[in-house]
């Protein structure tokens, strides 16, 4: 069948395959800082790079035949991407329930926005802050709050010592610390 009667579907999900749907249910919690760059991001995709493409394609298009000409071909396929990304964001901001976690100064409980400092039964400490679905970056230690170790800290005190299912068994972890940013 030949490429040009093969359809993509606009009504995806609109997914980025990297980020984790939000559940059923639920509302899509983030941090002011978390919801300000998504919205960053969108602004700059609408007024800054979808219209640098356009100008692409449509020079591109006015060279003639369209079917080998690269620039036409790739900047078709780039703003397809960019606005799959701007229905993305649209949808995640639109469902947005930004928390303030400076509301929780001084608290030892840990609640969504904690950077909380836990031991593992190993000995081995580990810091992580929970943050919204959108936000979570564990490698720099964001980890989203329906995550298994977020849904295990969540509601504990600073000195609590919660389980934690992993796919090798239970695991036990203490909390040492919880901060949440000032006011």
């Amino acid at each position: 069948m030949s490429k040009a009667f093969v359809k993509e579907s606009d009504d995806d999900d609109d997914l980025d395959p990297g980020v984790p749907s939000i559940p059923p249910g639920s509302k899509n919690y983030m941090t002011p800082a978390g919801h300000s760059r998504m919205k960053e991001e969108l602004l700059r995709l609408i007024d800054v790079e979808r219209p640098e493409v356009v100008k692409v394609v449509s020079w591109a298009a006015s060279n003639g035949d369209r079917s080998e000409n690269g620039d036409y071909i790739y900047g078709k396929r780039r703003l397809r991407e960019i606005d799959r990304r701007i229905r993305f964001l649209t949808k995640r901001l639109d469902l947005a329930e930004v928390v303030d976690p400076s509301v929780h100064h001084g608290s030892d409980q840990v609640f969504f926005g904690a950077t909380v400092t836990y031991e593992n039964q190993a000995g081995d400490e580990h810091t992580v802050t929970i943050v919204g679905i959108d936000e979570l970056d564990p490698l720099n230690g964001l980890i989203s709050w329906i995550s298994p170790v977020a849904r295990a800290l969540t509601k504990a005190r600073e000195g609590d010592t919660v389980t934690l299912r992993t796919p090798a068994g239970l695991d036990e972890l203490t909390i040492l610390d919880v901060r949440y940013p000032a006011r």
